[in-house]
């Protein structure tokens, strides 16, 4: 009976997880459709092929996890489904509005890229059998994310026309931002680093106002990672992968040590950042400047002043409670609709209601991913999942607190919903990584007493 139990059991998963791809594939397609009628009073066959692209791609990725993961997790793929698909219906409703056709469309770019990121996803998932292959290139994981990161100061690599030294372009017609694949490689490099030193990092220290502080010499790797935060904020002008990478390592140094200090000293150092960064960066006094006074007429006006973030607040305004239906707000009077503020488009047209129910997708799929991490058994896994999760965790509190204006707004992307390559690969390959860490965690021998 304990066979057949555990036999069934993986099956069962899997049905679990088709009736919710059904599910959220209905809601991207239903999506679709309210943008059509909304916008065009009439169905387009356009919507075939987008809906039915995403529909054949994830039960493609769903047909290999039923072969060679069928203990994954059967929530992560779902949600990701769901909130991809609601990002290319409202990018591409802001084509219909702007008049885009062909391949001038950002939905059909972002079609592509879904193929391109789901694609990846599948190989990492067939490729990579056992997730803790990568603790043994630690060290090399943590060169490549910086290989990544100064990829951007290579001749003749950067874009142009960029704000921020971020982008990569090769030969003009392919443009990447290695920051997004830099963050996944730092997590396996920081979670195997914290594997072989999280004994010295624990060890005991000086205890002051109620809290253990650890010694000067285990204060090096913060004192680093800070360091390199800063470095990318002055020298790339990227405020927002700064702040991700330094909350990153925080985060993951706390799981690892369960030392409150970590936290207090990583909040000292973000504070100490911050007064640095406003002191002597222009452009972050600038983005501190919009925040503070962004309704004062004259940042308003002024050239890269608080016009976009201002735009964006009255959108989600006169979206209210519940929005004013897909198709029929103006989401693209916001610069940059579909991209850095896709949520006040998303919380134009669906209102404060829809935009929760998305905040709770995200909410789902981040203690999905923590939960994975607390039922594995090795240290690798458990704070590589984890540290993979509060990166997605923090990446949206970032964008949603920018474009409300609780937070200085960053130039990070949010996360599947946003157009743009980079960071939807990046985050299916997140997708992949926890899907996989799950598979093990599930097939791992549990130790039972009695």
């Amino acid at each position: 009976m304990k066979a057949l139990a555990k036999i069934r059991m993986p099956q069962k998963q899997r049905n679990r997880e088709f009736w919710l791809l059904l599910f959220a594939c209905a809601i991207a397609g239903s999506a679709l459709a309210l943008v059509q009628l909304g916008a065009l009073k009439t169905i387009d066959p356009m919507i075939l092929l987008i809906g039915g692209g995403l529909a054949v791609l994830v039960f493609a990725l769903h047909v290999v996890l039923r072969v060679v993961a069928s203990d994954a997790d059967p929530f992560v793929l779902p949600i990701a489904t769901v909130l991809t698909g609601l990002g290319i219906a409202m990018i591409y409703r802001i084509d219909i509005a702007e008049k885009h056709v062909g391949w001038a469309m950002f939905s059909s770019k972002q079609l592509a890229w879904t193929a391109i990121s789901l694609a990846g996803a599948i190989a990492l998932v067939i490729a990579l059998r056992n997730y803790r292959v990568l603790y043994r290139y630690t060290y090399l994981f943590g060169l490549a994310g910086l290989v990544l990161l100064i990829l951007p100061f290579i001749p003749g690599l950067k874009a142009r026309g960029a704000n921020a030294d971020v982008w990569v372009s090769i030969g003009g017609w392919f443009s990447f931002q290695p920051g997004e694949l830099a963050k996944i490689c730092l997590a396996i490099f920081f979670a195997g680093y914290l594997v072989r030193t999280r004994e010295s990092l624990s060890s005991v220290g000086k205890k002051f106002l109620g809290v253990t502080w650890p010694r000067m010499r285990e204060l090096g790797p913060v004192l680093v990672v800070w360091l390199l935060s800063l470095l990318i904020i002055v020298l790339q002008r990227d405020l927002g992968t700064g702040m991700l990478i330094f909350g990153m390592f925080i985060a993951m140094l706390y799981i690892a040590t369960g030392k409150t200090s970590w936290v207090l000293i990583g909040l000292v150092g973000v504070g100490a950042g911050v007064f640095l960064a406003t002191r002597i960066l222009a452009y972050v006094q600038h983005r501190f400047t919009n925040w503070l006074d962004a309704f004062n007429p004259d940042v308003i006006a002024a050239n890269g002043g608080s016009f976009q973030l201002v735009e964006g607040i009255f959108g989600l305004a006169h979206g209210g409670l519940i929005g004013t239906g897909l198709g029929q707000g103006r989401p693209q009077i916001t610069p940059l609709a579909h991209s850095d503020y896709i949520i006040p488009s998303l919380g134009e047209e669906l209102g404060i209601v829809g935009l929760f129910a998305i905040l709770c997708l995200y909410m789902v799929f981040i203690s999905r991913g923590l939960r994975i991490g607390l039922a594995g058994q090795d240290d690798f896994g458990k704070l590589l999942s984890t540290g993979l999760s509060f990166t997605i965790a923090l990446q949206v509190f970032i964008m949603v607190g920018g474009v409300t204006r609780v937070i200085p707004l960053t130039g990070l992307t949010t996360p599947f919903l946003a157009a743009g390559g980079s960071s939807l690969v990046a985050n299916w390959l997140i997708v992949a990584l926890l899907l996989r860490i799950s598979d093990g965690v599930r097939r791992q021998p549990r130790v039972v007493i009695g």
